[in-house]
């Protein structure tokens, strides 16, 4: 039976001269894996051979007989010209894209992930997500950074791995600034990967792999509207923190995130 949907091609390889084995992340059927068929022939109907961050209507035949679907319709639509300009911000929209593809199961459908994911690359692509937009955001990457960053947390949050980001996981109390005694720029909030969240002063004994959160960090986590607004060193520190996170709960780190983090 022949099944149409909407699809981004996270994963693209060659399995011939004139063939392709895709992985495609569906917005009604989530992510399945396909071979197509004559996809790098000049004519086919792919609209020509798929590459990662392609985008359109599909049309396969799914056979429970098979490990693959057929790929057998590709309509292609204005793809994401400028993702490529600039390595850091392809290297980011890599990175969300082996997230998705390692937190998601195959036919698991997430309509929401899918709209998010595509919200992520079309505002990527377009150089949104600092408030000085166009004054150098899609050069500078910190616009991308903090897009990346909501995208990350809408996967957690999708997959049911959201985590704590209001109160202390362990004592319930609500998060708040507070001066440190050597007045440094560090705050007495942790997150802790094991507890799925934040952790106060009194708690972070308890939890061996607390990290201590620097103050503005620790505020865009708590309150994502400063995300816009937060400088680049800001930002690295809150990716560190969602990588660490990724690397406990995949057992690895992501592949891409040595690209993505300043050293």
């Amino acid at each position: 039976m022949l099944t149409k949907d909407f699809a981004i091609c996270i994963r693209a390889l060659d399995y011939s001269e004139t063939s392709q084995i895709v992985t495609l992340f569906t917005r009604a059927r989530g992510k399945i894996k396909a071979i197509a068929k004559g996809s790098k022939r000049p004519k086919s109907a792919f609209d020509g051979a798929l590459e990662v961050f392609s985008y359109g209507k599909i049309v396969f035949a799914d056979s429970k007989k098979e490990k693959l679907a057929t790929l057998t319709e590709f309509e292609q639509q204005p793809g994401f010209t400028h993702l490529s300009d600039n390595l850091f911000v392809f290297n980011c929209c890599l990175l969300a894209t082996e997230l998705l593809s390692n937190l998601t199961n195959d036919y698991d459908p997430h309509t929401e992930l899918f709209d998010s994911f595509l919200q992520f690359l079309q505002d990527t692509n377009e150089g949104r997500g600092t408030k000085d937009e166009g004054r150098g955001t899609r050069d500078d990457g910190r616009g991308t950074l903090a897009l990346l960053i909501l995208f990350q947390l809408a996967l957690l949050k999708e997959v049911g791995l959201q985590p704590i980001l209001s109160h202390c996981v362990n004592c319930k109390t609500q998060y708040e600034i507070r001066g440190t005694r050597d007045e440094t720029n560090w705050s007495e909030v942790y997150f802790s990967s094991s507890a799925n969240g934040l952790i106060c002063r009194d708690c972070e004994v308890s939890f061996p792999d607390r990290i201590r959160l620097p103050k503005d960090a620790a505020g865009c986590l708590t309150n994502l509207k400063m995300l816009a607004e937060s400088n680049e060193k800001t930002l690295n520190e809150v990716e560190k923190i969602l990588v660490h996170h990724f690397t406990h709960t995949l057992g690895r780190p992501p592949k891409m995130a040595k690209h993505i983090l300043a050293t």
